[in-house]
Protein backbone atom coordinates (compact mmCIF):
# COMPACT_ATOMS: atom_id res chain seq x y z
CA UNK A 1 0.00 0.00 0.00
CA UNK A 2 1.26 3.64 -0.75
CA UNK A 3 0.03 5.27 2.45
CA UNK A 4 1.34 2.52 4.89
CA UNK A 5 2.82 3.91 8.12
CA UNK A 6 5.34 1.48 9.21
CA UNK A 7 7.60 0.87 12.87
CA UNK A 8 10.35 2.68 12.46
CA UNK A 9 13.97 1.94 11.81
CA UNK A 10 16.83 2.79 13.46
CA UNK A 11 17.69 5.41 11.77
CA UNK A 12 14.32 6.83 11.23
CA UNK A 13 14.16 7.09 15.51
CA UNK A 14 17.59 8.61 15.42
CA UNK A 15 16.70 11.14 12.64
CA UNK A 16 13.21 11.45 14.64
CA UNK A 17 15.17 13.05 17.62
CA UNK A 18 16.49 16.30 15.86
CA UNK A 19 13.69 18.24 16.13
CA UNK A 20 13.26 21.87 17.97
CA UNK A 21 12.98 20.19 21.57
CA UNK A 22 14.36 22.30 24.64
CA UNK A 23 16.58 19.98 26.73
CA UNK A 24 19.05 21.68 29.15
CA UNK A 25 22.13 20.00 30.64
CA UNK A 26 25.28 21.44 32.45
CA UNK A 27 23.84 24.86 32.00
CA UNK A 28 23.65 24.71 28.41
CA UNK A 29 20.45 23.89 25.67
CA UNK A 30 21.47 20.36 24.18
CA UNK A 31 21.36 20.48 20.56
CA UNK A 32 21.54 18.11 17.85
CA UNK A 33 20.42 14.69 21.03
CA UNK A 34 21.32 12.19 18.74
CA UNK A 35 25.03 13.00 18.51
CA UNK A 36 25.81 15.10 21.58
CA UNK A 37 28.33 13.00 24.35
CA UNK A 38 25.85 12.84 26.81
CA UNK A 39 22.36 10.85 24.88
CA UNK A 40 24.29 9.42 22.08
CA UNK A 41 25.03 5.91 22.59
CA UNK A 42 21.74 5.52 24.70
CA UNK A 43 20.05 6.70 21.80
CA UNK A 44 21.74 4.34 19.37
CA UNK A 45 20.54 1.74 22.31
CA UNK A 46 16.77 2.47 21.20
CA UNK A 47 18.18 2.52 17.34
CA UNK A 48 18.98 -1.33 17.85
CA UNK A 49 15.97 -2.43 19.20
CA UNK A 50 14.12 -0.56 16.43
CA UNK A 51 16.68 -2.55 13.74
CA UNK A 52 15.18 -5.59 15.25
CA UNK A 53 11.96 -5.27 14.59
CA UNK A 54 12.85 -5.02 11.10
CA UNK A 55 15.33 -8.25 11.69
CA UNK A 56 13.91 -11.97 10.13
CA UNK A 57 15.83 -13.21 13.60
CA UNK A 58 13.45 -11.05 15.54
CA UNK A 59 10.47 -10.58 13.57
CA UNK A 60 8.22 -13.37 14.36
CA UNK A 61 8.75 -13.17 17.87
CA UNK A 62 8.58 -9.47 18.03
CA UNK A 63 6.09 -8.35 16.03
CA UNK A 64 2.48 -9.03 14.53
CA UNK A 65 -0.31 -7.73 12.46
CA UNK A 66 -1.65 -4.80 13.17
CA UNK A 67 -5.51 -4.56 14.38
CA UNK A 68 -5.69 -0.43 13.23
CA UNK A 69 -6.72 -1.40 9.29
CA UNK A 70 -3.29 -0.21 8.62
CA UNK A 71 -2.40 -3.50 6.85
CA UNK A 72 0.93 -4.10 8.46
CA UNK A 73 3.19 -5.00 11.49
CA UNK A 74 3.84 -3.89 15.80
CA UNK A 75 5.55 -4.76 18.76
CA UNK A 76 3.18 -7.35 19.90
CA UNK A 77 2.69 -4.92 23.46
CA UNK A 78 1.85 -1.85 21.07
CA UNK A 79 -1.42 -3.95 20.17
CA UNK A 80 -4.73 -5.03 22.67
CA UNK A 81 -4.43 -8.86 23.73
CA UNK A 82 -7.54 -10.86 23.39
CA UNK A 83 -6.88 -14.30 24.93
CA UNK A 84 -3.92 -15.55 26.91
CA UNK A 85 -1.69 -16.59 23.84
CA UNK A 86 -1.21 -13.39 22.77
CA UNK A 87 -0.54 -12.09 25.88
CA UNK A 88 2.60 -14.62 26.56
CA UNK A 89 3.90 -13.44 23.00
CA UNK A 90 3.96 -10.00 24.01
CA UNK A 91 5.31 -10.67 27.16
CA UNK A 92 8.22 -12.94 24.87
CA UNK A 93 8.25 -9.84 22.39
CA UNK A 94 9.09 -7.42 25.58
CA UNK A 95 11.66 -10.08 27.03
CA UNK A 96 13.40 -10.26 23.72
CA UNK A 97 13.81 -6.47 23.35
CA UNK A 98 14.56 -6.37 27.45
CA UNK A 99 17.80 -8.43 26.02
CA UNK A 100 19.01 -6.56 23.90
CA UNK A 101 19.48 -3.86 26.34
CA UNK A 102 20.64 -6.92 28.93
CA UNK A 103 17.62 -5.79 30.93
CA UNK A 104 19.26 -2.12 32.06
CA UNK A 105 16.91 -0.11 30.12
CA UNK A 106 13.19 -0.18 31.57
CA UNK A 107 11.98 2.97 29.44
CA UNK A 108 12.27 1.14 26.03
CA UNK A 109 9.51 1.86 23.85
CA UNK A 110 7.23 -1.03 24.74
CA UNK A 111 6.78 0.22 28.53
CA UNK A 112 4.60 3.12 27.47
CA UNK A 113 3.17 -0.21 24.72
CA UNK A 114 1.65 -0.79 28.69
CA UNK A 115 -0.62 2.09 28.29
CA UNK A 116 -0.97 2.85 24.44
CA UNK A 117 -2.18 -0.52 23.96
CA UNK A 118 -5.04 0.32 26.45
CA UNK A 119 -6.37 2.68 24.01
CA UNK A 120 -7.55 -0.08 21.96
CA UNK A 121 -9.01 -1.84 24.19
CA UNK A 122 -11.27 0.73 26.25
CA UNK A 123 -11.18 4.50 24.87
CA UNK A 124 -14.60 4.73 26.76
CA UNK A 125 -12.72 5.50 29.46
CA UNK A 126 -11.90 8.75 28.07
CA UNK A 127 -15.16 9.90 26.83
CA UNK A 128 -15.88 12.63 25.91
CA UNK A 129 -12.61 11.94 23.99
CA UNK A 130 -12.61 8.29 22.97
CA UNK A 131 -11.75 9.69 19.58
CA UNK A 132 -8.82 10.91 20.43
CA UNK A 133 -8.02 7.67 22.42
CA UNK A 134 -8.15 5.87 19.12
CA UNK A 135 -6.37 8.12 17.28
CA UNK A 136 -3.50 7.50 19.38
CA UNK A 137 -3.80 4.13 19.39
CA UNK A 138 -3.42 3.62 15.33
CA UNK A 139 -0.81 5.93 15.36
CA UNK A 140 1.31 4.81 18.39
CA UNK A 141 0.74 0.85 17.21
CA UNK A 142 2.07 1.85 13.58
CA UNK A 143 4.74 3.50 13.98
CA UNK A 144 5.82 1.94 17.45
CA UNK A 145 6.32 5.37 18.70
CA UNK A 146 8.78 5.82 20.98
CA UNK A 147 6.61 7.75 24.08
CA UNK A 148 7.82 9.35 27.35
CA UNK A 149 4.94 9.73 30.58
CA UNK A 150 5.69 11.79 33.46
CA UNK A 151 2.67 11.27 36.58
CA UNK A 152 4.10 12.16 39.30
CA UNK A 153 4.21 15.45 40.76
CA UNK A 154 7.83 16.85 41.97
CA UNK A 155 8.64 16.78 45.76
CA UNK A 156 7.61 20.07 46.52
CA UNK A 157 5.14 21.13 49.41
CA UNK A 158 3.56 17.29 49.21
CA UNK A 159 2.25 17.88 52.78
CA UNK A 160 -0.51 20.40 51.01
CA UNK A 161 -3.72 19.69 48.68
CA UNK A 162 -2.68 19.66 45.06
CA UNK A 163 -4.36 22.76 43.88
CA UNK A 164 -2.45 24.58 46.90
CA UNK A 165 0.81 24.07 45.41
CA UNK A 166 -0.46 25.59 41.55
CA UNK A 167 2.51 27.11 41.07
CA UNK A 168 4.55 24.00 40.44
CA UNK A 169 1.94 21.52 39.57
CA UNK A 170 0.22 20.29 36.18
CA UNK A 171 -2.57 22.82 35.21
CA UNK A 172 -5.09 24.69 32.95
CA UNK A 173 -4.08 28.37 32.94
CA UNK A 174 -6.34 29.20 29.63
CA UNK A 175 -9.10 27.36 27.39
CA UNK A 176 -8.97 28.00 23.53
CA UNK A 177 -11.30 26.69 20.83
CA UNK A 178 -8.21 25.19 19.34
CA UNK A 179 -6.69 23.52 22.73
CA UNK A 180 -5.26 24.05 26.15
CA UNK A 181 -2.58 26.22 27.74
CA UNK A 182 -0.69 24.51 30.49
CA UNK A 183 1.89 25.11 33.03
CA UNK A 184 3.49 22.95 35.95
CA UNK A 185 6.01 20.28 36.14
CA UNK A 186 6.25 16.55 36.31
CA UNK A 187 8.86 14.22 37.20
CA UNK A 188 10.38 11.54 36.93
CA UNK A 189 10.83 11.69 32.96
CA UNK A 190 12.90 8.88 32.51
CA UNK A 191 14.32 8.52 29.17
CA UNK A 192 12.18 11.84 27.90
CA UNK A 193 15.08 13.08 26.07
CA UNK A 194 15.41 10.72 23.70
CA UNK A 195 11.73 10.08 22.95
CA UNK A 196 9.51 11.40 20.13
CA UNK A 197 6.63 12.47 22.93
CA UNK A 198 5.66 13.34 26.55
CA UNK A 199 2.54 11.73 27.72
CA UNK A 200 1.16 13.22 31.30
CA UNK A 201 -1.24 12.35 33.81
CA UNK A 202 -1.69 11.61 37.55
CA UNK A 203 -0.69 9.46 40.16
CA UNK A 204 -0.27 10.07 43.81
CA UNK A 205 -1.45 9.82 47.49
CA UNK A 206 -3.57 12.70 47.35
CA UNK A 207 -6.38 13.49 45.27
CA UNK A 208 -7.00 15.60 42.66
CA UNK A 209 -9.32 18.10 43.55
CA UNK A 210 -9.94 20.95 41.51
CA UNK A 211 -10.64 20.29 37.85
CA UNK A 212 -7.88 22.63 36.42
CA UNK A 213 -5.75 20.11 37.99
CA UNK A 214 -7.67 17.02 35.97
CA UNK A 215 -5.94 16.02 32.96
CA UNK A 216 -3.90 13.94 31.01
CA UNK A 217 -2.68 14.42 27.64
CA UNK A 218 -0.06 13.93 25.09
CA UNK A 219 2.94 16.13 24.04
CA UNK A 220 5.21 15.81 21.29
CA UNK A 221 8.85 17.14 22.91
CA UNK A 222 9.58 20.21 20.37
CA UNK A 223 6.12 21.69 21.87
CA UNK A 224 7.36 25.02 22.59
CA UNK A 225 7.24 26.02 26.29
CA UNK A 226 7.98 22.46 26.93
CA UNK A 227 11.27 21.54 28.65
CA UNK A 228 13.43 19.08 30.29
CA UNK A 229 16.06 19.95 32.77
CA UNK A 230 18.24 16.71 33.14
CA UNK A 231 20.16 15.27 35.86
CA UNK A 232 24.04 14.77 35.10
CA UNK A 233 24.76 12.18 32.52
CA UNK A 234 26.38 8.95 33.59
CA UNK A 235 27.51 8.50 29.39
CA UNK A 236 28.89 11.66 29.40
CA UNK A 237 30.88 11.26 32.54
CA UNK A 238 32.23 7.80 31.22
CA UNK A 239 32.81 8.91 27.27
CA UNK A 240 35.09 11.97 29.10
CA UNK A 241 36.84 10.04 31.71
CA UNK A 242 36.54 6.36 30.78
CA UNK A 243 35.91 3.66 27.86
CA UNK A 244 34.05 1.52 26.86
CA UNK A 245 35.69 -1.37 28.87
CA UNK A 246 35.89 0.69 31.83
CA UNK A 247 32.22 1.39 31.65
CA UNK A 248 30.39 -0.77 29.70
CA UNK A 249 26.72 -0.39 30.84
CA UNK A 250 26.51 4.00 31.80
CA UNK A 251 28.27 4.42 28.41
CA UNK A 252 25.26 3.30 26.39
CA UNK A 253 22.38 2.39 28.78
CA UNK A 254 21.84 5.69 30.61
CA UNK A 255 18.68 6.80 30.96
CA UNK A 256 18.57 9.96 31.69
CA UNK A 257 16.11 11.29 34.11
CA UNK A 258 14.40 14.89 34.24
CA UNK A 259 12.31 17.22 35.29
CA UNK A 260 9.45 17.93 32.23
CA UNK A 261 8.41 21.33 32.54
CA UNK A 262 5.45 23.39 30.43
CA UNK A 263 5.47 26.55 30.39
CA UNK A 264 2.64 28.21 29.14
CA UNK A 265 2.42 24.98 26.34
CA UNK A 266 -0.33 24.73 24.15
CA UNK A 267 -2.14 21.41 23.98
CA UNK A 268 -4.39 20.96 21.11
CA UNK A 269 -7.82 19.14 21.52
CA UNK A 270 -6.94 16.38 19.68
CA UNK A 271 -4.21 15.16 21.91
CA UNK A 272 -6.15 15.59 25.02
CA UNK A 273 -7.64 12.44 27.17
CA UNK A 274 -8.62 13.46 30.16
CA UNK A 275 -9.83 17.37 31.13
CA UNK A 276 -11.80 18.62 34.07
CA UNK A 277 -12.68 15.27 34.99
CA UNK A 278 -11.81 15.23 38.74
CA UNK A 279 -12.69 11.26 38.63
CA UNK A 280 -11.02 10.41 35.48
CA UNK A 281 -7.69 11.83 36.69
CA UNK A 282 -7.78 10.29 40.40
CA UNK A 283 -8.91 6.92 38.52
CA UNK A 284 -6.57 7.16 35.44
CA UNK A 285 -3.93 4.87 36.96
CA UNK A 286 -6.04 1.99 38.32
CA UNK A 287 -8.68 2.11 35.93
CA UNK A 288 -7.28 2.32 32.56
CA UNK A 289 -5.25 -1.08 32.61
CA UNK A 290 -2.01 0.99 32.47
CA UNK A 291 -1.75 -0.54 35.91
CA UNK A 292 -1.97 -4.00 35.21
CA UNK A 293 -0.09 -3.61 31.39
CA UNK A 294 2.83 -1.96 33.06
CA UNK A 295 3.45 -4.54 36.07
CA UNK A 296 3.32 -6.90 32.98
CA UNK A 297 6.50 -5.03 31.55
CA UNK A 298 8.08 -4.08 34.63
CA UNK A 299 8.04 -7.75 35.65
CA UNK A 300 9.34 -9.17 32.64
CA UNK A 301 11.70 -6.42 32.10
CA UNK A 302 13.27 -7.59 36.13
CA UNK A 303 13.11 -10.88 34.86
CA UNK A 304 15.85 -10.63 32.51
CA UNK A 305 18.19 -8.18 34.10
CA UNK A 306 18.51 -10.95 36.94
CA UNK A 307 19.10 -13.12 34.16
CA UNK A 308 22.22 -11.43 33.61
CA UNK A 309 23.33 -10.58 36.85
CA UNK A 310 22.90 -14.65 37.84
CA UNK A 311 25.59 -14.61 35.00
CA UNK A 312 27.42 -12.00 35.96
CA UNK A 313 27.83 -12.85 39.22
CA UNK A 314 27.91 -16.54 38.58
CA UNK A 315 31.61 -15.91 36.12
CA UNK A 316 32.96 -13.02 38.77
CA UNK A 317 33.01 -15.80 41.43
CA UNK A 318 34.85 -18.53 38.99
CA UNK A 319 37.15 -15.67 38.43
CA UNK A 320 37.69 -15.22 41.99
CA UNK A 321 38.18 -18.91 42.21
CA UNK A 322 35.56 -19.05 45.29
CA UNK A 323 32.31 -20.83 43.08
CA UNK A 324 32.80 -24.18 44.75
CA UNK A 325 32.79 -22.14 48.42
CA UNK A 326 29.47 -23.70 49.81
CA UNK A 327 28.54 -19.70 51.27
CA UNK A 328 29.08 -19.26 47.93
CA UNK A 329 26.95 -21.12 46.45
CA UNK A 330 23.88 -20.40 48.40
CA UNK A 331 24.02 -16.79 48.07
CA UNK A 332 23.94 -17.57 44.07
CA UNK A 333 21.26 -19.92 44.89
CA UNK A 334 19.47 -16.63 46.14
CA UNK A 335 19.84 -14.50 43.43
CA UNK A 336 18.61 -17.21 40.92
CA UNK A 337 15.39 -17.67 43.24
CA UNK A 338 14.85 -14.18 42.96
CA UNK A 339 15.14 -14.38 38.91
CA UNK A 340 13.06 -17.62 39.05
CA UNK A 341 10.03 -15.74 41.04
CA UNK A 342 9.83 -13.14 38.87
CA UNK A 343 9.78 -15.03 35.57
CA UNK A 344 6.95 -17.44 37.65
CA UNK A 345 5.12 -13.57 38.88
CA UNK A 346 5.29 -12.83 34.76
CA UNK A 347 3.89 -16.41 33.75
CA UNK A 348 1.28 -16.28 36.09
CA UNK A 349 0.20 -12.79 34.83
CA UNK A 350 -0.51 -13.76 31.57
CA UNK A 351 -2.27 -17.34 32.20
CA UNK A 352 -4.17 -16.30 34.81
CA UNK A 353 -5.71 -13.07 33.11
CA UNK A 354 -8.26 -10.51 34.62
CA UNK A 355 -11.00 -9.81 31.63
CA UNK A 356 -11.18 -6.09 30.30
CA UNK A 357 -13.54 -4.24 28.35
CA UNK A 358 -14.71 -5.07 24.55
CA UNK A 359 -13.30 -8.83 25.35
CA UNK A 360 -9.82 -7.93 26.18
CA UNK A 361 -7.69 -9.37 28.73
CA UNK A 362 -5.31 -7.61 31.35
CA UNK A 363 -2.58 -9.30 32.93
CA UNK A 364 -3.44 -10.46 36.33
CA UNK A 365 -3.50 -7.55 38.85
CA UNK A 366 -3.31 -9.39 42.11
CA UNK A 367 -0.27 -11.00 41.18
CA UNK A 368 1.05 -8.39 39.72
CA UNK A 369 1.37 -6.67 43.04
CA UNK A 370 3.42 -9.33 44.02
CA UNK A 371 5.62 -8.36 41.60
CA UNK A 372 5.15 -4.48 42.85
CA UNK A 373 6.14 -5.32 46.24
CA UNK A 374 8.79 -7.72 46.05
CA UNK A 375 11.18 -6.36 43.01
CA UNK A 376 11.56 -3.15 45.53
CA UNK A 377 13.55 -6.13 47.76
CA UNK A 378 14.88 -8.15 44.72
CA UNK A 379 17.75 -5.77 43.70
CA UNK A 380 18.04 -4.32 47.27
CA UNK A 381 18.97 -8.19 48.04
CA UNK A 382 21.19 -9.16 45.13
CA UNK A 383 23.16 -6.11 45.31
CA UNK A 384 24.21 -6.66 49.09
CA UNK A 385 24.66 -10.75 48.36
CA UNK A 386 26.99 -9.89 45.54
CA UNK A 387 29.01 -7.25 47.86
CA UNK A 388 29.31 -9.62 50.31
CA UNK A 389 30.32 -12.75 48.31
CA UNK A 390 32.73 -10.39 45.42
CA UNK A 391 33.82 -8.49 48.56
CA UNK A 392 37.24 -6.28 48.05
CA UNK A 393 37.46 -7.91 45.00
CA UNK A 394 34.74 -5.38 43.32
CA UNK A 395 37.47 -2.55 43.98
CA UNK A 396 40.51 -4.13 43.07
CA UNK A 397 40.54 -2.59 39.25
CA UNK A 398 43.15 -0.83 37.63
CA UNK A 399 42.41 3.00 36.66
CA UNK A 400 41.31 2.40 32.96
CA UNK A 401 41.78 -0.11 30.19
CA UNK A 402 44.62 2.68 29.17
CA UNK A 403 46.30 0.75 31.81
CA UNK A 404 46.30 -2.70 29.84
CA UNK A 405 48.28 -0.87 27.24
CA UNK A 406 50.98 0.40 28.68
CA UNK A 407 53.49 -2.02 28.14
CA UNK A 408 55.10 -1.29 31.81
CA UNK A 409 52.58 -1.84 33.56
CA UNK A 410 51.10 -4.91 31.51
CA UNK A 411 53.54 -7.34 33.07
CA UNK A 412 52.59 -6.40 36.84
CA UNK A 413 48.82 -6.71 35.82
CA UNK A 414 48.86 -9.88 34.32
CA UNK A 415 50.82 -11.14 37.50
CA UNK A 416 48.92 -9.37 40.59
CA UNK A 417 45.23 -9.38 38.55
CA UNK A 418 44.75 -12.47 36.73
CA UNK A 419 41.95 -14.51 37.58
CA UNK A 420 41.32 -18.74 38.14
CA UNK A 421 39.31 -21.02 36.23
CA UNK A 422 41.54 -19.82 33.07
CA UNK A 423 40.67 -16.34 33.54
CA UNK A 424 43.64 -14.17 32.43
CA UNK A 425 44.29 -10.66 33.45
CA UNK A 426 42.48 -8.57 31.03
CA UNK A 427 39.39 -10.99 30.98
CA UNK A 428 39.13 -10.90 34.78
CA UNK A 429 38.83 -6.90 35.33
CA UNK A 430 36.88 -6.67 31.92
CA UNK A 431 34.30 -8.75 34.08
CA UNK A 432 35.03 -6.61 37.27
CA UNK A 433 34.44 -3.47 35.91
CA UNK A 434 31.64 -4.32 34.22
CA UNK A 435 30.21 -5.65 37.74
CA UNK A 436 31.09 -2.61 39.34
CA UNK A 437 29.77 -0.29 36.66
CA UNK A 438 25.95 -2.27 37.49
CA UNK A 439 26.48 -1.74 41.34
CA UNK A 440 28.96 0.59 42.35
CA UNK A 441 29.50 3.45 39.65
CA UNK A 442 26.91 6.50 39.41
CA UNK A 443 25.09 4.61 37.53
CA UNK A 444 24.70 1.66 39.62
CA UNK A 445 23.99 3.47 42.73
CA UNK A 446 20.87 5.19 40.57
CA UNK A 447 19.86 1.50 39.49
CA UNK A 448 19.61 0.89 42.81
CA UNK A 449 17.06 3.69 43.92
CA UNK A 450 15.61 3.23 40.68
CA UNK A 451 14.56 -0.85 41.39
CA UNK A 452 13.60 0.11 44.54
CA UNK A 453 11.08 3.22 44.02
CA UNK A 454 9.84 1.72 40.32
CA UNK A 455 6.95 0.59 41.19
CA UNK A 456 5.89 3.65 42.95
CA UNK A 457 6.52 4.46 47.08
CA UNK A 458 7.02 1.47 49.54
CA UNK A 459 3.76 2.17 51.44
CA UNK A 460 1.72 2.40 48.28
CA UNK A 461 2.83 -0.47 46.47
CA UNK A 462 2.12 -2.55 49.58
CA UNK A 463 -1.35 -0.67 50.64
CA UNK A 464 -2.36 -1.65 46.64
CA UNK A 465 -1.94 -5.34 47.38
CA UNK A 466 -4.12 -5.27 50.07
CA UNK A 467 -6.66 -2.68 47.77
CA UNK A 468 -6.46 -5.72 45.78
CA UNK A 469 -7.24 -8.25 48.05
CA UNK A 470 -10.34 -6.25 49.06
CA UNK A 471 -11.36 -5.58 45.78
CA UNK A 472 -11.30 -8.86 44.15
CA UNK A 473 -13.30 -10.42 47.11
CA UNK A 474 -9.84 -12.65 47.78
CA UNK A 475 -10.26 -11.14 51.54
CA UNK A 476 -13.39 -11.78 52.58
CA UNK A 477 -12.33 -15.82 51.08
CA UNK A 478 -9.35 -15.20 53.83
CA UNK A 479 -11.12 -13.77 56.09
CA UNK A 480 -14.14 -16.64 55.51
CA UNK A 481 -10.86 -19.54 56.28
CA UNK A 482 -10.84 -17.67 59.52
CA UNK A 483 -14.14 -17.81 60.76
CA UNK A 484 -14.86 -21.09 59.09
CA UNK A 485 -12.27 -22.26 61.24
CA UNK A 486 -13.14 -20.63 64.70
CA UNK A 487 -16.58 -22.38 64.05
CA UNK A 488 -15.30 -25.83 64.67
CA UNK A 489 -14.99 -24.93 68.53
CA UNK A 490 -15.85 -23.19 71.35
CA UNK A 491 -15.99 -23.38 75.46
CA UNK A 492 -17.18 -26.45 75.78
CA UNK A 493 -14.88 -27.96 72.77
CA UNK A 494 -15.35 -28.97 69.17
CA UNK A 495 -18.40 -28.20 67.86
CA UNK A 496 -17.85 -30.88 64.74
CA UNK A 497 -17.89 -33.89 65.19
CA UNK A 498 -14.86 -34.77 63.37
CA UNK A 499 -12.44 -34.41 66.52
CA UNK A 500 -12.59 -36.08 69.58
CA UNK A 501 -13.04 -33.69 72.91
CA UNK A 502 -10.46 -34.12 75.52
CA UNK A 503 -12.57 -34.59 78.46
CA UNK A 504 -11.49 -38.29 79.35
CA UNK A 505 -7.26 -37.22 79.24
CA UNK A 506 -7.56 -33.20 80.04
CA UNK A 507 -6.53 -32.56 83.42
CA UNK A 508 -8.38 -28.95 83.34
CA UNK A 509 -11.71 -30.05 82.90
CA UNK A 510 -14.02 -29.99 85.20
CA UNK A 511 -15.23 -33.93 86.10
CA UNK A 512 -18.85 -34.85 87.83
CA UNK A 513 -17.65 -35.70 91.25
CA UNK A 514 -18.89 -39.06 91.55
CA UNK A 515 -19.04 -41.84 94.55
Amino acid sequence: MKNQIKPMTGQEYLDSLEDSREVWLYGERVKNIAHHPAFRNSARSIARIYDALHDPKHHDVLTTSTDTGGGTFTHRYFKTSRNTEELLAARDAIATWARLTYGWMGRTPDYKGSFLATLGGNPEFYAPFEDNALRWYKLAQEKVLFVNHAIINPPVDRNKPIHEVGDVFIRVEKETDAGIIVSGAKMVATSSAITNYNFVAYNGTLPIQKEEFALAFFAPQDTPGVKLICRPSYEMNSAVMGSPFDNPLSSRLDENDAVLIFDKAFIPWENVLVYRNVQKANEFFPRSGFVNLFMFHGCTRLAVKLDFISGLLTKAVESTGTSEFRGVKANVGEVIAWRNMMWAISTAMAKDPNPGPNGTVLPNVVHGTAYRVFSTMAWTRIREIIEHVVAGGLIVQPSSAEDFKNPELRPYLDRFYRGSNGYGSQDKIKLVKLLWDALGSEFGARHALYEQNYTGNTEDVRIHALIEAVNSGDMDVFKGMVEQCMSEYDLDGWTDSSWVNPEDVNLHIKRPVTG
